[in-house]
């Protein structure tokens, strides 16, 4: 079955080949050519093209590669000078690349899958047919699932008890793609807790004595840093550069299209309030719609205080600190900190979403990946994924504008929809005794009513978008409403599953875990007991 699949998603891709390419093509075809011609030292440096490296130097060198195997497919695909080539073959070269790393994040996929008990199909195909990473990677273009197969293979080490080799892979990713930062403080707490950190117990109960083992901090130390050597080496004279390059703090607080985060939801009050205080008699300094243009640059809020990146990361830190203690004393639980530690990486991912320095909407994904895995551990993983993946891949619609994607992205939505909502939750429901009352028409399957009509909410605003709102000639005056409906209604579901989830995490009880899957993950884990 998981062969057939993989098959069946193959060519799906392979008839997505022809879409609608987003800059993000023209992005990486400018950086094979770039590492193609010009030594590493110029790497950094170059500026012929406005969409300059900017990514670490391992997929620098990635880049690289790939660029051998482009020139065999069209030599000017290679050429610096060649801004926009897009032939036929440079099509068919970079759609395929998309395809054939792709096998790196099914190996990845099949890796976790294979540690559960009850599910593991369902999570199978739950990652593998991810429709963000279909819109993002094979119509938008991008090697997200290539990057997330490090992440996976990372998370699957750990639960095995493999940390070396765990933090050895993230090291990698980290070096592939810098924004993975995002979810390295959970990988820190957690790695020192389980692997420098033992605590002593009596009788199964856990006292105050620790012992700290220096000999594996070294070890990890130098698995970690000999990654960093090796990737940052060779440019250790241009350093300054390079991270100029990797952390471009003049792109604005939001990106073009507004991720559903917190600070759409800023923008969006700020907004307000610049048209509601003057009908109360209030003066206030009018702006042109700059941060509602769908471009990416810096503004400043009029009624709202202004926000520079330091506030953010400040506050995505701040935030992140409660589940990071948590996770701390969870680890001292050998049983079930593996599982607490994914489910804290999945908290981190959407601390930095919710509160993080120009995030893109790609971003959500970070927070999907994770989540599919854990959705067969727990009904409130399972019924909060349910939630955040319809309203997390409904937010990338805008990435895919043209009208001519339409019903592909509501059909990969609906599919996947279709699947999670069919499959899920039988792992949960139990047999409801006689007499009992069912569940109304309208009611999702694990879903609260409230829940419910949120998800149907999307229903409403994707029918204003691509009706009502052409047809009452607002396209023209209002290009931008649709985007802001979209992402300020998305984020009030991305918030509202950060605070769920955050609190579940918080309040863990042990008996929430679904118990055949947790068994599964006892029986990987055990290199540790």
């Amino acid at each position: 079955m998981f062969y057939q699949i993989m098959l069946l998603l193959t060519a799906l891709k392979i008839i997505l080949i022809p879409l609608y390419r987003s800059t993000d093509f023209e992005v990486h075809r400018n950086w094979l050519a770039i590492t193609h011609n010009l030594t590493k030292d110029q790497w950094y440096y170059d500026t012929t093209s406005e969409w300059t490296l900017d990514y670490p130097p391992l997929f620098a060198w990635l880049e690289y590669g790939l660029s051998f195997v482009a020139k065999c497919f069209d030599e000017e695909i290679v050429k610096v000078q060649n801004l926009n080539y897009d032939s036929q073959m440079t099509i068919l070269f970079q759609r395929f690349s998309v395809i054939c790393l792709d096998l790196v994040y099914i190996y990845s996929v099949k890796c976790c899958s294979d540690l559960i008990g009850n599910g593991k199909l369902l999570v199978f195909i739950l990652l593998v047919a991810n429709p963000g990473l279909l819109m993002v990677d094979h119509i938008h273009f991008q090697y997200n699932g290539f990057l997330y197969a490090f992440l996976l293979y990372s998370i699957f080490n750990m639960i095995q008890g493999n940390h070396l080799q765990a933090a050895f892979w993230f090291a990698i990713l980290l070096n592939l793609k810098h924004i993975y930062l995002y979810v390295a403080p959970a990988y820190i707490i957690y790695l020192l807790r389980a692997y420098c950190f033992t605590v002593s117990s009596v009788d199964g109960v856990h006292t105050a004595w620790y012992s700290f083992s220096l000999s594996n901090l070294i070890k990890l130390g130098i698995t970690v840093l000999s990654v960093f050597a090796i990737s940052f080496g060779p440019f250790i004279k241009h350093i300054s550069q390079l991270l100029s390059r990797l952390f471009p703090f003049k792109r604005g607080l939001c990106h073009a299209y507004w991720a559903p985060n917190f600070w759409a939801l800023y923008n969006f009050a700020d907004k307000s309030f610049q048209h509601l205080l003057p009908k109360l008699g209030i003066n206030v300094t009018l702006s042109e719609a700059s941060m509602t243009g769908g471009l990416v640059q810096e503004y400043d809020h009029i009624i709202l205080p202004s926000i520079r990146p330091s506030v953010t990361f400040i506050l995505t830190l701040a935030m992140m600190i409660p589940a990071l203690v948590k996770l701390w004393h969870l680890g001292a639980d050998r049983k079930y900190r593996s599982i607490s530690f994914i489910r804290c990486l999945t908290i981190c991912a959407t601390c930095s979403f919710m509160f993080g320095w120009h995030v893109h909407e790609k971003a959500i994904l970070m927070i999907l990946i994770p989540l599919s895995f854990l959705a067969v551990f727990g009904d409130v993983d399972g019924r909060l994924f349910l939630v955040l993946s319809t309203v997390g891949h409904y937010s990338l619609f805008p990435l895919l504008y043209p009208k001519s994607l339409v019903a592909i992205k509501l059909l990969m939505l609906l599919t996947h929809c279709a699947i999670a909502f069919g499959h899920l939750p039988a792992l949960y429901e139990v047999p409801k005794p006689k007499g009992a009352k069912r569940r109304g028409f309208l009611r999702l399957p694990m879903l609260g009513r409230i829940e419910s009509l949120y998800l149907y909410g999307l229903l409403v605003i994707f029918i204003y978008e691509n009706v009502f709102h052409i047809a009452l000639g607002l396209d023209k005056r209002l290009p931008f409403l649709p985007l802001m409906i979209t992402s300020v209604y998305c984020a009030v579901g991305v918030l509202y599953f950060w605070i769920q989830y955050y609190y579940y995490f918080l309040t863990f009880n042990k008996s929430k875990v679904h118990l055949q899957n947790e068994l599964c993950l006892l029986r990987q884990n055990k290199k540790v007991q």
